[in-house]
């Protein structure tokens, strides 16, 4: 897929709550089989970082491991930043700090702000149109005070109903081995001011729907397409963990993406 002659294309994947770079590993495996360079980082207190979740207490040190990658890119290196579910968020905030180290950001059936409303705001939209049964997810305040984010584990029941539907039991069984306690870190996105649109606006955005996605809905994710419109709308016929379920069909739409914004 990747022609050897090119410079070699990255990759940043990013993925989403209570998971681990680890989610990504089909994926990273085929593209770097393909000539691609990958980098597949945990974020904070999430995959093997060790810190637990309470010395996480807001979304830009949750975002801190993506944000030292671009940081530490060599003048004139940019990369394919792509965002699974809750990376969304970190994808747009990445880009809002480096956009010239972004060739293109990718929303893989992935929470997308605008650069009108506060970060929050999509996350928000999401919870209170119900768009998701969250069925044993537990929700736990973290101290008593109220300072630090509400924690999020999703169980076991709706992991394998809502977001590991198409995949195998062998994946299904990964993923819930390796799952870990993590935040929507509304409480202080809510705080956040918007992304600007000199900076998160001008970088250039491609949304890959996932059909079958019964975390985040066809619906919401064209609603989030709708409210802000990107350059390029892609398809898979797969669930919420697409990565698992149908990697070598967002392999060669990842790839695509690569070819044509690089």
């Amino acid at each position: 897929m990747a022609v050897a002659d090119k410079p070699c294309k990255h990759f940043v994947l990013v993925h989403g709550a209570c998971l681990g770079g680890w989610s990504w590993f089909k994926v990273a495996t085929r593209l770097r089989s393909a000539g691609y360079r990958v980098t597949a980082p945990d974020l904070a207190a999430s995959g093997i970082d060790p810190r637990p979740l309470r010395e996480v207490p807001t979304f830009r040190d949750y975002t801190g491991p993506l944000l030292a990658i671009l940081g530490s890119l060599p003048p004139g290196e940019k990369v394919v930043l792509v965002g699974h579910s809750l990376g969304g968020v970190n994808v747009a905030l990445a880009a809002e700090m480096f956009p010239d180290k972004v060739v293109a950001a990718v929303f893989l059936c992935a929470f997308m702000p605008d650069h009108t409303s506060r970060p929050s705001n999509v996350l928000e939209k999401f919870i209170e149109g119900n768009w998701l049964d969250w069925m044993d997810t537990e929700m736990k305040p973290q101290d008593a005070e109220g300072k630090l984010p509400k924690s999020m584990l999703f169980g076991p029941k709706i992991t394998q109903e809502k977001f590991v539907q198409l995949c195998s039991p062998e994946d299904v069984t990964l993923t819930r081995s390796l799952m870990r306690v993590s935040s929507m870190f509304v409480e202080d996105l809510q705080v956040q001011q918007p992304y600007s649109e000199g900076r998160y606006g001008s970088v250039r955005k491609v949304y890959v729907v996932c059909k079958q996605d019964l975390a985040i809905a066809e619906g919401f994710q064209r609603w989030m397409i709708d409210n802000y419109p990107v350059e390029e709308v892609k398809e898979i016929d797969a669930d919420h963990c697409v990565m698992l379920s149908r990697p070598s069909e967002l392999v060669r739409c990842l790839v695509d993406i690569a070819e044509d914004y690089t």
